[in-house]
């Protein structure tokens, strides 16, 4: 068997050990990206002008090479904190509420282009998570570890799923440019960014319904499962 036909594959299996052994994947995907393009036989010049080519045309990878520090500053001098204690203060505010209000917004401006307005370095781990833990603290006392957990993953969801599905109605999205290109490429010309941008909001429309269903139960299912530990881990008396 010709060998050159495996020798574009050799990033994947860099790609799956490096992320295996936790190194750093930004390292991890450019040693890829060389690699497979040394093992191809492309000049070693030409691929380095490949890789800073595709930085230009991708500039909000330093968008988000920014944000971090940023965030870090700001955690550090207590945005958490404020979050929590502003989310106290709101009686009616619950870590469902919270979700299900982020939930519309999130995919409104997603389905708008606004990928980047919000996200999990700038939104979900400094804001949003913080907020529902607070107004779960706030009308249930100390939670356990495990349903802390489980609220954050919430947080992380909530994004997840509103983008997802959100971003593939923008007609400019990249994804549905790229399927109506390929289509045309292929003898399908009657299927344009508006039609795929159509297709895909039925679908959004039926992940936002489902997932706001979800997150109405999680208020009840957080007050069970703090009766259940409290039963399990009644306080200590003082003598």
């Amino acid at each position: 068997m010709d060998s050159s036909i495996w020798l574009p594959l050799i990033g994947i299996p860099i790609i799956v050990l490096g992320f295996a052994f936790r190194f750093n994947p930004l390292l991890v995907v450019v040693l890829a990206g060389l690699v497979t393009g040394l093992a191809v036989g492309m000049d070693f010049f030409v691929l380095l002008e490949t890789f800073g080519e595709k930085f230009m045309t991708s500039r909000q990878l330093a968008v988000v090479i920014l944000i971090f520090p940023v965030i870090a500053l700001l955690e550090k001098f207590g945005l958490k904190e404020r979050a929590q204690a502003w989310v106290a203060g709101i009686k009616s505010a619950t870590a469902g509420r919270i979700f299900m209000l982020y939930l519309l917004v999130r995919q409104a401006t997603a389905a708008l282009g606004l990928t980047s307005l919000c996200g999990h370095p700038q939104t979900v781990r400094p804001l949003l998570a913080p907020m529902a833990e607070g107004a779960a603290i706030n009308l249930h006392g100390d939670l356990p570890e495990a349903l802390r957990q489980r609220i954050l993953a919430h947080a992380a969801a909530c994004d997840n799923i509103a983008l997802f599905f959100g971003e593939d109605i923008f007609i400019a999205f990249g994804a549905v440019l790229l399927m109506s290109s390929f289509l045309k490429e292929n003898g399908i010309s009657n299927i344009d960014p508006l039609s795929i941008g159509l297709w895909a909001a039925p679908t959004a429309l039926c992940a936002l319904l489902i997932h706001l269903f979800r997150l109405s139960l999680l208020d009840a299912s957080i007050a069970k499962e703090i009766s259940a530990w409290r039963a399990k881990n009644p306080p200590i008396k003082e003598a």
